[in-house]
């Protein structure tokens, strides 16, 4: 059998050469080290396209359409523009697949993904993209079903890629984590249960991501990255074990405490008192998670958890990088009925979504552009203080009677819950 064209990679070459590890690497391992000769040919071929577009600081990738039967979505189609120069890599699609809630695997299922890639793909695999799916990069048209179908015998599915609703993620969760105040794993099959087909069939403006964080630490990055963002807190006060605070105190020492504890509370809610104890004022706590995370034994979420709602995350694109929007500052999961409620705030959400957004706007562009009171109407969501954005540093809203305003809202729902 003829030998591999090898490909000359000066300035790839270059990349190996820093303190870190470096794919390029990886590539080579794959063209020379592999087994199979067809992973040889599409790594060297991947090589010299990549190291072509060093040279001419040019992309060569270009679009098209890729599916599997039944599926509309969950497949980028990557066609070279220099096939000719390097056949190998002429066809490198990139397969989006499900990963289990949490990313929670075992290793009989990574080595039967990996097999059956090697068999029909590139060996290339990126665990995982910023949507939570697992990137199986380089096969050829004809490889796609094929690898599709041997998984999906198998229990995957594929993700979302195109103008859908995309793949959910969920951070590690209660299974390992003391912060954990939902059941994050729980809410993200809710929600990809309920919307699978709007995964594989894309049919919105553009794409809206779901992504479930167990606490305020959003370890998924769901309130910049979320189009609906579900994140566990708390409402009632933080829970202080007083010995191990003075346990803390001893080994750390006062001084540390006061700085890197006390200080450092963004609304100044805490304070160490003279026998060593921590004052909590949880009024103004803002659930940051700081203190939490650095005397981990000596503070903890309170026990009334629930979830808190955001919708708009996201990054640059039309406007410039959003935070999530709060539209429901505290909401219980307890019962099926929750989820339901949950679940039903996603469709009313996605509908409006899909019903009034532009072409390529993502769901926070399009409420920059109706109004927020214009969207909670639209998805039957009363206003509420809380989604006041940063009201003390807009020179454009009126502080003074704030207080006053906000305490007839809350009386005034009292009155409606009382009968």
């Amino acid at each position: 059998m003829a030998a591999k064209k090898m490909y000359d990679t000066p300035m790839l070459d270059e990349l190996e050469k820093g303190p870190w590890p470096s794919f390029i690497s990886g590539f080579k391992r794959l063209r020379d080290d592999h087994p199979d000769e067809r992973i040889n040919e599409m790594a060297s071929s991947l090589l010299g396209q990549l190291e072509h577009s060093y040279e001419t600081r040019k992309g060569y990738w270009k679009g098209g359409t890729v599916s599997v039967f039944g599926y509309g979505g969950g497949i980028i189609p990557r066609f070279s523009e220099v096939g000719d120069a390097f056949p190998a890599s002429r066809e490198f699609h990139t397969l989006r697949v499900q990963p289990p809630a949490g990313n929670y695997y075992t290793t009989d299922m990574l080595n039967q993904l990996g097999d059956s890639w090697e068999k029909h793909g590139s060996g290339l695999v990126t665990f995982h993209g910023q949507t939570g799916n697992i990137m199986f990069i380089g096969t050829t048209t004809n490889g796609t079903q094929h690898f599709f179908d041997e998984i999906n015998e198998y229990g995957w599915d594929l993700g979302g890629a195109g103008p859908c609703v995309r793949t959910a993620m969920s951070c590690v969760g209660s299974a390992r984590c003391e912060q954990s105040c939902a059941n994050e794993h729980g809410i993200q099959r809710w929600l990809v249960n309920n919307f699978t087909d709007d995964v594989h069939r894309p049919a919105l403006p553009y794409k809206f991501k779901f992504k479930v964080s167990g606490c305020p630490n959003d370890c998924v990055n769901a309130i910049e990255r979320a189009d609906f963002a579900v994140i566990g807190t708390w409402r009632d006060d933080m829970k202080v074990d007083q010995e191990e605070v003075k346990n803390f105190v001893k080994a750390k020492g006062r001084e540390y405490v006061i700085d890197n504890v006390v200080t450092r509370c963004p609304t100044q809610a805490l304070s160490l008192k003279d026998d060593d104890t921590l004052e909590v004022d949880n009024h103004n706590c803002v659930r940051c998670m700081h203190c939490l995370n650095v005397m981990n034994k000596a503070l903890s979420p309170g026990d009334d958890r629930g979830i808190t709602l955001l919708i708009g995350g996201k990054r640059t694109l039309k406007i410039g990088d959003l935070m999530g929007t709060v539209i429901v500052p505290f909401m219980k999961l307890e019962s099926e009925e929750d989820y339901e409620r949950l679940v039903e705030i996603a469709e009313e959400t996605i509908d409006f979504f899909a019903e009034n957004a532009l072409e390529h706007e993502r769901t926070g562009e399009m409420i920059e552009r109706i109004g927020l009171v214009n969207f909670l109407e639209g998805i039957g969501i009363e206003v509420d203080p809380h989604m006041v954005n940063n009201p003390r540093q807009s020179s454009y809203v009126r502080t003074d009677g704030w207080d006053e305003e906000a305490e007839k809202w809350f009386a005034r729902k009292a009155e409606e819950a009382a009968g």
